[in-house]
C-alpha cells in the first residue's frame, strides 16, 4: 500500500521559514517524480514545486520562485521543500503526490499524480 505522510506545517510569520517534508512507503521511490501542491478552501488546488526522478530538474509556479526550493533524497524516499520568505498569501493546505515517469520527464499537472498524501497545513500571518 502507498502511502506518503507530509509534516513540517505550522503557523509562522510573515517573512519566516518552513521546512516541509514527505516521506513516501509502498512505492519505489526513485521511479517517481515528486510534486508539491496547495489547497486553500473555497479554491481550486494548485501547483507549487515539482522535482523529476533523479532530482535534476525541478519546475516552479511563478508565485513561489526564488522563494521555495524542491529536493529529495531517494535513499530516504523523502521529498522536502524549503520555503522562505514566507507571505500571508502562502497559508494553505499542502499536498505531497507521487507521478510515475520516465526518467527526464517532469509534469506539473495534477491529474498526472498518482499518490496523495493527506496535506500539512501552513499558515502565514502578517
Amino acid at each position: 500500500q502507498v502511502q506518503l505522510a507530509e509534516s513540517g506545517g505550522g503557523l509562522v510569520q510573515a517573512g519566516g521559514s518552513l521546512r516541509l517534508s514527505c516521506v513516501a512507503s509502498g512505492l519505489t521511490f526513485s521511479y517517481y517524480s515528486m510534486g508539491w501542491f496547495r489547497q486553500v478552501p473555497g479554491k481550486e488546488r494548485e501547483f507549487v514545486a515539482a522535482v523529476s526522478r533523479n532530482g535534476r530538474i525541478t519546475r516552479y509556479a511563478d508565485s513561489v520562485k526564488g522563494r521555495f526550493t524542491v529536493s529529495r533524497n531517494n535513499d530516504r524516499k523523502t521529498v522536502f521543500m524549503q520555503m522562505n520568505n514566507l507571505k500571508p498569501e502562502d497559508t494553505a493546505l499542502y499536498y505531497c503526490a507521487a507521478d510515475r515517469t520516465i526518467l527526464s520527464d517532469l509534469r506539473i499537472s495534477q491529474d498526472e499524480f498518482e499518490y496523495w498524501g493527506p496535506g500539512t497545513q501552513v499558515t502565514v500571518s502578517p
